[in-house]
């Protein structure tokens, strides 16, 4: 069944993401914005909180900084924990297979975008996948109200910079964020480098890796999927795992799995 909802708020985040980029929208302090909570979402969110720690249990955390990654998470629009970690372990389990939900066999664009605008059975299977995930109360908040953040946070920016913060800060950062990691479900299982010989189309992409603070290293991730760490040849640099260093160094990262 068509998700018409999700088509129409990609549409209207589309728009809004060109009218941010429209001259009097411009200021150096939107870019600012823009880069902050990029890196906070993205990074912090997505690559870091949702991924590695949620998703794969690469490293442990307190519950209150499992919590906060997981608001960064959320921020990004990306779904809520608990659905955004259910889907990705049924990705690995069946990657580029039928089930797998962004299937690379399909095509480029259906598992880069398309296959959120349809139901798919692993949306429906999220809770077989998650029983772990499900047992923090915040978690499950987050999961089910995690859209409605944008508002206090548009609200925060309106009252620093106006429009101009708003525009950049939430529909702009949001297209480049969606579309920055869908590369990740799309890119890299279509272009790169395959050292380890997995049983699926994951590649090594080093243009997705500068851009996604690591997880370009996509062939390595599925070879490995259980480690903290993704760029593990010479000169892969790895900007997640950089954070998750130091997180260790200040004694806030332990059962860090490397391999």
């Amino acid at each position: 069944m068509v998700k018409w909802p999700t088509i129409i708020f990609m549409i209207a985040i589309h728009i809004l993401a060109g009218v941010a980029l429209l001259p009097q929208f411009w200021s150096w302090g939107s870019v600012a914005t823009l880069l902050i909570l990029y890196w906070a979402t993205a990074c912090l969110g997505v690559t870091l909180g949702y991924h590695r720690l949620l998703s794969h249990r690469s490293f442990k955390v307190p519950q209150w900084l499992a919590r906060f990654f997981a608001t960064c998470g959320a921020l990004s629009a990306e779904y809520g924990p608990i659905t955004w970690s259910g889907i990705h372990r049924q990705h690995h389990k069946y990657s580029d297979t039928d089930p797998d939900p962004h299937d690379m066999n399909k095509g480029f664009w259906w598992s880069h975008i398309g296959w959120m605008f349809v139901d798919v059975p692993a949306e429906k299977n999220v809770r077989k996948y998650t029983a772990d995930l499900r047992d923090d109360p915040y978690f499950r908040w987050l999961d089910k109200y995690f859209l409605f953040l944008q508002v206090p946070l548009g609200l925060t920016l309106y009252l620093i910079g106006g429009w101009s913060l708003v525009l950049w800060g939430l529909p702009l950062r949001l297209v480049v964020v969606y579309h920055v990691t869908w590369l990740v479900n799309s890119a890299t299982h279509t272009w790169g480098e395959r050292p380890y010989e997995t049983e699926d189309n994951s590649r090594n992409n080093k243009w997705v890796a500068a851009l996604t603070f690591g997880e370009g290293w996509h062939n390595n991730h599925h070879a490995y999927p259980s480690s903290a760490k993704q760029g593990l040849q010479r000169g892969q640099i790895d900007l997640t795992w950089y954070h998750i260093v130091v997180l260790k160094k200040l004694g806030l990262a332990t059962n860090v799995r490397i391999f």
